[in-house]
């Protein structure tokens, strides 16, 4: 049997780089990679497309020869510090320009499957406790990077079904794994210096993905018969409040969890009065996806456990932090 031929994007990222990995591993995949600068530290035969422009259509016409399924991580996520005089359009470009500009090439040069790493914000930034997100049903994106990623999506499954090329698309949760950064993070910082955390209350259902799951899906579905054409959630099958997540993120790194009793609407109450409604909202609020469809039509189940998830990232977290 021949090797199939996988041509990544976003390489240099959290999850794209975990991807890289995973592939580079298998003797039955060959894989290049496009992006702004190159990668070090990896195999030397690794093909590598590198330009300032990342779609740019000389870039991926050499890059797509010979290619079988493309893997699109790159994106434009969220900006902590934003500069942008216009964020939505800087979101469009990437996200939604880029990667119908990167779908189109790759249709017209004959690749089989585009699998496309989206966003659970497609569905939305919240749940009803016990009514999770479905892959099907009503799409809520409520920011820029939710609406553009939703917009690609629409994008990608109009060319699909005008060109033929098989279309994936995953909608993953929260990704956490080694070297995961933002607030899960912050989070692990606080935990490791037995900080006190008013989360001791907190009531919610929240679904998390540990990134050997995503990526155990993302390989799952290069070549899955019945992935082509479909749209998937993903997340470790096991929903966690934050007092729970941050209980068992504590024993991971070998500490234990101060957590005060404040009540849920105290929390929102003072957020609402900082101005941090978002962060407020996702701590105590609940986020909660169904991944029924991804398990019975592919037969696939998280090969991690939350539990070994936390160990892996708290690991390297010990490892890792500053002295």
């Amino acid at each position: 049997m021949s090797s199939l031929k996988i041509l990544l994007t976003g390489a240099s990222g959290f999850v794209g780089g975990a991807v890289l990995r995973q592939l580079l591993a298998r003797p039955d995949m060959r894989v290049c990679v496009i992006g702004r600068s190159k990668l070090t530290g990896l195999l030397p035969e690794l093909e590598q497309f590198v330009g300032q422009e990342l779609f740019s259509e000389t870039n991926c016409l050499r890059a797509l020869n010979s290619v079988n399924v493309v893997i699109h991580c790159a994106a434009r996520v969220h900006v902590m510090q934003e500069q942008a005089a216009d964020p939505y359009s800087e979101f469009r470009r990437v996200n939604v320009e880029g990667t119908l500009q990167l779908a189109r090439q790759a249709a017209a040069a004959g690749v089989r499957r585009f699998i496309f790493i989206s966003s659970i914000k497609v569905n939305g930034e919240d749940t009803s406790q016990g009514i999770p997100f479905c892959p099907n049903g009503v799409m809520g994106p409520q920011d820029a990077y939710g609406i553009s990623k939703c917009e690609a999506e629409q994008g990608l499954q109009a060319l699909a079904a005008e060109t033929g090329m098989e279309v994936v698309i995953i909608r993953p949760v929260l990704v956490y794994g080694p070297g995961v950064k933002a607030n899960f993070l912050s989070m692990m910082s606080w935990l490791s210096r037995g900080i006190p955390l008013p989360f001791g209350a907190i009531h919610n259902k929240r679904s998390l993905v540990a990134l050997d799951n995503l990526v155990d899906l993302i390989v799952t579905c290069i070549d899955h018969p019945a992935a082509a054409n479909q749209v998937f959630l993903v997340s470790d099958g096991e929903d966690l409040s934050t007092t729970d997540l941050l209980r068992r993120m504590a024993s991971a790194l070998g500490k234990p969890a101060r957590l005060l009793p404040v009540p849920a609407w105290l929390l929102e109450f003072g957020a609402r009065l900082l101005g941090k409604q978002d962060l407020a909202q996702r701590l105590c609020g609940s986020l909660q996806v169904d991944i029924s469809k991804t398990r019975e039509l592919l037969g696939w189940t998280p090969p991690v456990s939350v539990d070994e998830g936390l160990r892996k990232t708290a690991e390297y977290f010990l490892e890792h932090r500053s002295k």
